[in-house]
Formats: C-alpha cells, sequence, structure tokens
C-alpha cells in the first residue's frame, strides 16, 4: 500500500499528472457541484466586471444637455448628435449601442453617482477599497465576496462556488479565509492532463491513476482525501469539458477578450455546476492622453460583449439566473487635461444588468457646478449596491460581511 509520501512523489515528480488552471481538489468538488447546487444553492450568479483604470464616466453616461459638460471638456466631449439619448439630459457615449438596446428593454440599471467618503485617487488604493469594501488604513487580508464565501463555506462544500478568468492570480475580492476560488483563462484550463505518448499511454496513466485513487482498510485520512480528489478531479475535469463542449451559443460573441469571456461564464452558467460569483476585468481605462480613440475601443468593447451574453442567456433561457455589474476604482476629473485626456477623479456609475426590474436610472447625475476639489461628488456608497447583491440577489447576511448596513437600493423586484 503506497504512504502519502510515495503516493505524492509518483503523482507529482514523475510528471504523471499536470493540471491546467484548476487545483485537483477544486476538480473534485465540481464533480459533486450539480446535484449539491440543487440541494444548497441559490441557482442564481453575480458576474462582476471591473473597468480598471478608473473609467471616464462623464463620457460614459453623458449629461449633453448642461453647457457645463461642453465648457469643461472642448477637446474630449462627445458631441450632442452623436449621443444615444437616455432622456433629454442623459445619454450613452455612441460606441455603448448594444447598451443602449439593454437599456431600452429594461435590462440595464445605471446607478449614478457612486463612490465613497473621501475618495482617494490612487489606483491601488482605491481597487482595494473595492474590492474588500473596507476604507480601513490597514487593508483587509479577504475581499467582500471572499467574506460572503466564507459565510456558509461548510455548508456549501462540495461547489464550486466562484471563478476569476483571465488574471495572473486570484484578485482580492474572491481572497478567502476557508473558502476557495480558482482563476483560470479559458476553458482549455478545465482538463486534468495525464500527458502521454498516445491513446494506449494516456489508457494506461489512467488505469494506473485509479489504482492510486483506490482507497485502503488503513490509509490515512489526508491520503485518503488526496486519493479520492486525484480521480475526482479527472472525472470532475472530464464532465465540464464534455458540458461546455455541447454548449451552442444563441448569439455571436465579439472576438475580443471580454466578449470571450463572458461566453465562458454562459457556458458555465449552463452547466449547472453552482458557480455563483464570477470575476473578470477589462483593463486599460487610465485614459490620461489622447483619450477618444482609447475610451470609443473600450466602451465599444464593453457594450458588444455584454450585449452577446444577454443575448445568449436569453436564447437558453438563463437569463433569470445571472445578473452583471460593473465598477471602477474612480471616475475621471470633470475638467480635462492639456493631452486631450482626464484624470484620476472621484464619483462615477455602476451598470448592473438583470432580467429583475427596476431598471433605469437610478439617482441623479452629479452636479457639475458643486464640485469636490474639481471632481464630482458621490450620492451613493458603493456599498449600498453591493448590499444590494448581497441580501436580494445572492442571500447572504450583508451586515456581517459589509460590516454595517447602508443606504437600501431597490436593484430587484
Amino acid at each position: 500500500m503506497p504512504t502519502r509520501r510515495t503516493f505524492l512523489k509518483r503523482l507529482g515528480a514523475t510528471g504523471l499528472v499536470s493540471l491546467s488552471g484548476l487545483p485537483p481538489a477544486l476538480l473534485a468538488r465540481a464533480s459533486l457541484a450539480a446535484e449539491r447546487h440543487q440541494r444548497q444553492g441559490s441557482g442564481r450568479s453575480l458576474v462582476v466586471i471591473q473597468l480598471a483604470g478608473g473609467n471616464d464616466g462623464l463620457n460614459t453616461v453623458i449629461p449633453y444637455g448642461n453647457d457645463l459638460y461642453e465648457k469643461n471638456r472642448p477637446g474630449v466631449r462627445i458631441g450632442k448628435d452623436a449621443v444615444l439619448k437616455l432622456n433629454d439630459e442623459l445619454g450613452l457615449h455612441p460606441a455603448m449601442g448594444a447598451m443602449k438596446g439593454l437599456y431600452d428593454d429594461g435590462a440595464l440599471a445605471i446607478v449614478q453617482g457612486v463612490g465613497y467618503p473621501n475618495p482617494n485617487r490612487s489606483h491601488f488604493r482605491s481597487t482595494d477599497i473595492w474590492q474588500t469594501a473596507s476604507l480601513d488604513e490597514e487593508r483587509p487580508d479577504v475581499g467582500w465576496l471572499g467574506r460572503a464565501m466564507d459565510e456558509d463555506d461548510s455548508e456549501r462544500e462540495g461547489t464550486l462556488r466562484a471563478i476569476s478568468l483571465g488574471f495572473d492570480r486570484l484578485p482580492l475580492t474572491l481572497v478567502a479565509h476557508t473558502a476557495n476560488a480558482p482563476n483560470v483563462r479559458d476553458v482549455d484550463r478545465y482538463r486534468l492532463d495525464l500527458g502521454g505518448r498516445d491513446d494506449a499511454d494516456r489508457t494506461k496513466r489512467r488505469r494506473l491513476m485509479t489504482e492510486l485513487a483506490r482507497p485502503g482498510s488503513d490509509s490515512a485520512s489526508d491520503l485518503d482525501f488526496v486519493r479520492r480528489t486525484s480521480i475526482s478531479a479527472y472525472d470532475s475535469a472530464d464532465r465540464l469539458q464534455s458540458l461546455v463542449a455541447s454548449y451552442k451559443p444563441a448569439a455571436d460573441y465579439p472576438r475580443n477578450g471580454l466578449g470571450q469571456k463572458l461566453q465562458l461564464i454562459a457556458q458555465i452558467v449552463a452547466a449547472e455546476v453552482g458557480t455563483e460569483i464570477f470575476f473578470v476585468s477589462l483593463g486599460g481605462f487610465d485614459t490620461h492622453s489622447q483619450q477618444a480613440g482609447a475610451h470609443t475601443a473600450l466602451l465599444g468593447e464593453l457594450s458588444s460583449a455584454l450585449g452577446a451574453f444577454w443575448s445568449d442567456l436569453k436564447g437558453h433561457d438563463l437569463e433569470d439566473r445571472v445578473v452583471a455589474m460593473t465598477f471602477s476604482e474612480f471616475g475621471r476629473r470633470v475638467k480635462e487635461n492639456g493631452s486631450l485626456g482626464t484624470d484620476h477623479g472621484a464619483a462615477s456609475q455602476m451598470f448592473v444588468l438583470s432580467a429583475q426590474p427596476p431598471a433605469g436610472i437610478i439617482g441623479d447625475h452629479p452636479s457639475l457646478s458643486d464640485l469636490d476639489d474639481g471632481d464630482l461628488k458621490h450620492h451613493t456608497d458603493f456599498r449600498s449596491v453591493y448590499q444590494a447583491m448581497l441580501d436580494d440577489w445572492l442571500g447572504y447576511p450583508s451586515q456581517a460581511i459589509l460590516g454595517g448596513n447602508y443606504p437600501r437600493l431597490a436593484l430587484f423586484s
């Protein structure tokens, strides 16, 4: 009977198994996820999209009816005739046609004037604040959604609770004390690679893994867990690969990074493995110079990807199970700079994509005359949005997770 030392040595040191993207323990959890999800999970998922770099909210949701907008931005402003009008005062950037369609269909909410007290204009510090939902000087070592998963990790053990896509390491948002969340880049990462020269060699290796994974009566609990995990990981990886491979998108996704990530998320949602939280990022929003072209491209990528994602979900009758939410670490200053760009600011907006009304514009647009050192003032704490996601969508206790209560936002019917 192999010992723990020899078992791990045979698996690892010989190169028998290499795992792409997901640790074996997490893949093993996924093998039971569907049936446990029926018992324990809410059936709902939250997709969080970070607009990294500080999105210029004023050129995203544009106060085209306000003369101060044109006065402060003679070089980077979007002309009134180009704006995709939402009402007599506000409109979307012209690159956001798909999101305008979502708004018209009642699927898109725009939460205006979002921020936090005493805003910090450092990318790193402000990102930490948004990802931990904490303004404490000493940064928490876990994220707000990591704390959410910790709340009932023992009760939902066996499900692949959360996944981040496309990061070099797990984002702070999903870092938890006890719960685990993998970071993967694409569907090919859901694969346990046994190596081998040909099919016969791979079959031989699979037999060896099965033999190694067979528990013995005298095996220690940790060794027995590793044995069971190794074979369950292979089975669950096969299952995920099969489910994802059989998925037929109901929409044509744009061939860009965010579009591919959202397509993978739709596939995982359809696979019903109990994943509740997805975290992705679209970077490049730090538009200090020559903003127009880069910002147009980024908003176009966001809009086209979200439009395809929602059409795909609707085509598979999954739209009632998914909410998508955007955030950025800060907005930009009201007045443009001397390089046809904008500098770090404060308040901005958040988008919420949902089949649960109310949609539309939530809250007033911040004043362009009553500013905070040249920046928009927030009137909605971002933690009010998080609170709605936790309490009203995912069913987690927001007060324990966020450390307090915030003004309620009615984002869901």
